[in-house]
């Protein structure tokens, strides 16, 4: 039976496993949460224990505010993952979550001399390269809806529910918040390798902004194109699965060698 292990706030493991040989971290796009990685760990390898990062203001946190700075979250992520990092491990993000996961991979080699096995980025413009789009966490409600509406990841059913939108906005306008203040810093490329992930119709991150993500890394680079527009996450999900699970089996190929 499938249980579920909430190793703290920021973590959730539906199918935990002190035996596992890798820990993948995985970090929700801008409004997302931890369960839209709920069915992804039967892709794996048991060798692999999956565990889903949810930011504050969502799901299991939805009474906590959530944070609009860059910065301090990824200081307060550091701090509450630093203890899971007892194994090798490699980090997926999806659109905001890509960026997070790198800004936390650089965070996590200055304080602690860590540094994830591999970096997978999907949907998210390599970050040495501007937002082109001006900010829109500042929109009237209505105006940010309708933003929303052209990323196409919300439901139309939930757009035009002012209830639930009601419930949502605080958490979106801050991640928005959190992505169109960011100001990238130059520092050394990260040692581990990247494979970057991509939708052939994304209308927001372009196949250039993708490849530029081989700047961030002296190891090996990789993009991978998939049919889809932004969330091609969710609209070829088992393809992009598929193609993940293969690129963890050769991360688990190469701990065996060097072990």
């Amino acid at each position: 039976m499938t249980t579920t292990q909430n190793f703290n706030t920021w973590l959730t493991c539906w199918q935990p496993n002190p035996e596992a040989k890798l820990r993948l971290f995985c970090f929700h796009y801008a409004g997302g949460g931890a369960l839209i990685f709920r069915n992804w760990p039967c892709y794996f390898s048991s060798s692999i224990e999956l565990c889903a990062v949810e930011l504050p203001g969502r799901g299991k946190r939805l009474l906590e505010p959530a944070y609009t700075k860059m910065k301090p979250l990824i200081q307060a992520l550091s701090l509450a993952l630093h203890s899971y990092l007892d194994k090798p491990f490699v980090f997926f993000g999806h659109s905001m979550g890509g960026l997070v996961s790198f800004e936390l991979a650089r965070q996590l080699r200055r304080e602690y001399d860590l540094t994830p096995q591999h970096l997978f980025v999907s949907g998210c413009r390599a970050p040495q390269i501007p937002d082109p789009d001006p900010p829109i966490h500042q929109l009237s409600n209505s105006e940010f809806i309708e933003e929303l509406r052209r990323y196409n990841g919300t439901p139309e059913a939930v757009l035009n529910n002012q209830e639930l939108m009601d419930l949502l906005l605080p958490c979106l306008r801050a991640d928005f918040a959190v992505l169109e203040t960011y100001n990238y810093q130059s520092e050394p490329p990260l040692t581990c390798g990247i494979t970057a992930f991509s939708g052939s119709e994304d209308q927001q991150v372009s196949q250039a902004e993708m490849l530029a993500w081989e700047y961030q890394t002296t190891a090996d680079f990789c993009l991978q194109t998939l049919p889809g527009d932004h969330f091609f996450i969710h609209s070829h999900q088992s393809l992009l699965l598929q193609l993940l699970s293969q690129d963890m089996t050769n991360v688990l190929r190469s701990l065996i060698r060097l072990s």
